[in-house]
């Protein structure tokens, strides 16, 4: 994709239009979530299969991978060449054809290192749905963030100062007990494991932040030390 030397006007309409939390920034602010969305295009290949996509497609990508790392400047991914636009859901093997297709978004591992498949329809509707908890690109873009230290282990390394890592663990640990007791309104996927905690407090935590602070407000506390900003 050629990057404009200037940030086009279109694309800050399409950020004002569909991101909220582009939208809701000062214009410096605004001015450095540009700067971001621009050197991740640079490094960052974003491709339909089997369709043609557009500047929103592509926008709502790089805003997913822009959002988390918001905090931290001069953090940039390094652990990822392209993301994949599917139609819809696909399967463990990367199919979009058969059973079990149900899959939303995925980090590639093996032969599909360095690649991030997300549905275009997923996509859109994380940004679209004003009360959803939920967003498929920035759920996968919080897995890279986990993964970048070397283990996809739910405690993001290179964001979180070690004095929070053992409070972290065990607030996530009781938040799992909660929601297998169903006595949490957090998806009950996050209870899979850390990592999917991780990524499924962090959609909550930047989709819906007034009313993740109300209910969880230990987690959002120590979230806004991790993501080092107060969404």
């Amino acid at each position: 994709m050629d990057i404009p030397p200037d940030f086009p006007e279109d694309w800050r309409k399409i950020l004002t239009q569909k991101v909220s939390f582009y939208e809701h920034l000062g214009s410096a602010e605004r001015s450095r979530f540009e700067e971001e969305i621009s050197h991740f295009f640079e490094k960052t290949a974003v491709t339909g299969v089997e369709m043609e996509i557009d500047d929103t497609d592509r926008l709502l990508v790089a805003a997913s991978a822009v959002i988390p790392l918001f905090g931290f400047p001069q953090l940039r991914y390094r652990n990822i060449s392209e993301v994949l636009l599917y139609r819809g859901t696909f399967n463990a093997d990367y199919q979009t054809e058969g059973e079990a297709r149900n899959i939303l978004g995925q980090v590639g591992s093996g032969t599909m290192n360095r690649l991030m498949i997300l549905s275009l329809p997923a996509l859109h509707q994380g940004f679209e749905n004003e009360k959803s908890k939920s967003n498929v690109g920035i759920h996968e873009f919080v897995h890279l963030i986990d993964k970048a230290d070397g283990g996809t282990d739910g405690v993001p390394e290179n964001l979180m100062q070690k004095q929070y890592v053992l409070p972290w663990l065990q607030l996530v640990h009781q938040e799992i007990e909660k929601i297998k007791e169903d006595e949490s309104d957090i998806n009950p996927y996050a209870a899979t494991n850390e990592a999917e905690f991780l990524s499924v407090a962090s959609e909550y935590f930047f989709s819906q932040p007034e009313l993740f602070e109300n209910r969880h407000p230990e987690l959002y506390a120590l979230m806004t030390k991790m993501y080092r900003q107060e969404p």
